[in-house]
């Protein structure tokens, strides 16, 4: 196989926390401890989980938006996350980012000539000022918006809208690779299927490989190649789309899917209730983060942490179960 466009390998990010005003103690949270995965040219990855899990600040690590506290991020064979101001400008070039709230991440005082018009000046992508103004307008038309509208501001557009202009302007600095962050979680459900459908067209057209960190699992069914599930800042499994959402096999991913509301009335949706809170990523537990939830639960889990081990067609886990039963109940040691 060709060299993954992405590897993130054993990838880290530890936040410190201070104790108080008068505590001289300091903490430390886990965001995100020890994730691997790989993302090919074209192929769309999706990481999903509950919030605070840690899929967000996984995609802003690859974006080099703070340093990683270890690990490494390789973009096309090259490490990134420990490159130069100079090596670190061409990176942010090759990868681009569609952030969820699309008000907030485009500049109020900015028309939106303006906003296609920065990267494409920056990265120096027009040679004339007359190629610029052609990028610019070509821009919105590759995301269905009217020519007419780029003297406009972000204001005077509607949430879809603006997230096609986010769009376009990630488009601007010809990427490989956009990290899409929650990009359709703010929308209505007509206008995220539009969205959604804009960006597999896209993909299709220019070949790229989208990083896909989302909640909405009907979402990521639609569109994703792959899927990774993270829990309390590790992934618990990843495997291709089909094998996910028939076959989970990590008792984490079988609750969150049976979680998914049903539209039928009186359908058996199955639901497997996931007793207490998340815990703190503070302080997380020992061994499986999630044995203080799972309702499959033996002994070695309190003890021993589970590696992400390959169960054969591109299908990993991180379960000391060899099988998920069906139905919650008391078990023995399947080892």
């Amino acid at each position: 196989m060709s060299v993954p466009l992405l590897q993130v390998n054993d990838l880290k990010k530890h936040f410190p926390v201070r104790g108080g005003l008068f505590s001289r103690k300091s903490n430390w949270v886990y965001a995100v401890d020890g994730v691997s995965f790989e993302v090919q040219r074209g192929e769309t990855l999706s990481l999903v989980g509950e919030s605070g899990c840690g899929k967000s600040t996984v995609g802003r690590a690859i974006l080099r938006l703070f340093d990683i506290t270890a690990g490494q991020v390789v973009l096309d064979g090259q490490r990134i996350d420990d490159l130069s101001p100079g090596g670190l400008r061409s990176m942010r070039r090759r990868v681009q980012v569609v952030f969820q709230d699309p008000f907030s991440s485009l500049n109020p005082r900015m028309r939106v000539r303006d906003i296609l018009a920065e990267p494409i000046r920056n990265f120096g992508l027009a040679k004339s000022s007359a190629e610029l103004q052609a990028r610019v307008a070509a821009l919105m038309d590759t995301v269905r918006l009217p020519r007419d509208a780029l003297n406009r501001r972000p204001h005077e557009f509607s949430g879809g809208q603006r997230q096609r202009i986010g769009i376009a302007r990630a488009l601007a600095a010809e990427p490989e690779l956009i990290v899409c962050d929650e990009a359709v979680s703010a929308l209505d459900v007509s206008v995220k299927a539009q969205i959604v459908n804009l960006l597999q067209d896209l993909q299709q057209e220019f070949g790229l490989a989208l990083l896909f960190i989302s909640h909405d699992l009907a979402v990521v069914e639609h569109m994703t190649h792959r899927v990774a599930v993270m829990y309390l800042g590790k992934i618990v499994e990843m495997a291709p789309r089909q094998q996910i959402f028939t076959a989970p096999k990590h008792p984490y991913t079988k609750a969150l899917l049976s979680a998914v509301p049903v539209p039928e009335p009186g359908a058996d949706r199955n639901a497997i209730i996931l007793k207490g809170d998340v815990p703190s990523p503070i302080n997380p537990p020992s061994g499986c983060r999630f044995h203080t939830r799972c309702p499959f639960v033996f002994d070695r889990c309190r003890t021993e942490e589970p590696e992400l081990r390959s169960t054969g067609g591109g299908e990993w886990v991180a379960c000391h179960l060899k099988a998920v039963p069906e139905v919650p109940g008391p078990l023995g040691d399947p080892r």
